[in-house]
């Protein structure tokens, strides 16, 4: 997954550099190939250390992954009970805790796939995303090596996504009651100024704030 062999080599997460690394089921990984995606996700790089030295590669990726809920495949197996409970403790709390958005997928009826009335297209959510990039690269500039939202650290972040009382109450409870780290807290204000940033807000509003708080909600629900 992040390379190797006697000369290090870039894996897959090198490979994804500036683009989308997918993982299908992801609890069928093996637990040690998935902890490894840890630092990447947090640094956007990847060390390897063998005995003839250590090799850094690039690995800043899009993350994406997907599975069931249970070895079986949806809910109606959560009946497993202690294999249900395996399958999903394959992924770890702290690679949980990296991923920014936690998504469930319901199954779609039979008259929602038959329906003829068209969603909103692919060329219009196009724009929407380019919009925000040509907002973030403004924000930052020509000269910052900051190029993204996803980019921000922590001094960077309490500048461009400022809190008034309500803000800060509204994190405040939601780091208690989801027991959230800081790590969760920094990631849910990039979500945040992103969701601002596709709606063309200049401010983080409540609103922006608590659907990006509702995405760290499901592995609560599920693995917690």
């Amino acid at each position: 997954m992040i390379g190797g062999s006697a000369n290090p080599s870039p894996g897959e997460v090198s490979l994804a550099h500036h683009g989308v690394l997918f993982l299908d089921e992801l609890p069928e990984f093996k637990r040690s190939a998935l902890e490894v995606l840890r630092q990447p996700l947090e640094d956007g790089q990847v060390t390897i250390s063998r005995a003839s030295g250590t090799m850094t590669f690039p690995a800043r990726f899009m993350f994406v992954g997907a599975m069931n809920p249970s070895p079986r495949g949806y809910f109606e197996a959560r009946s497993d009970g202690q294999a249900a409970k395996k399958y999903l403790n394959k992924i770890s709390g702290p690679l949980l805790d990296r991923i920014d958005l936690h998504l469930e997928v319901p199954a779609m009826k039979h008259e929602q796939l038959l329906a003829e009335a068209p969603g909103e297209s692919s060329a219009t959510i196009r724009a929407r995303v380019e919009r925000a990039r040509e907002i973030q690269r403004v924000r930052f500039g020509p000269t910052s090596s900051i190029h993204a939202n996803a980019q921000m650290g922590p001094r960077e972040l309490r500048k461009r996504v400022p809190m008034d009382r309500e803000a800060k109450n509204l994190l405040s409870g939601a780091m208690s009651n989801l027991s959230l780290s800081a790590r969760a807290l920094d990631r849910i204000l990039k979500v945040a100024r992103t969701i601002a940033d596709l709606a063309e807000s200049e401010k983080v509003l409540l609103d922006h704030l608590a659907e990006a708080i509702q995405y760290r909600t499901l592995d609560r629900q599920i693995w917690g």
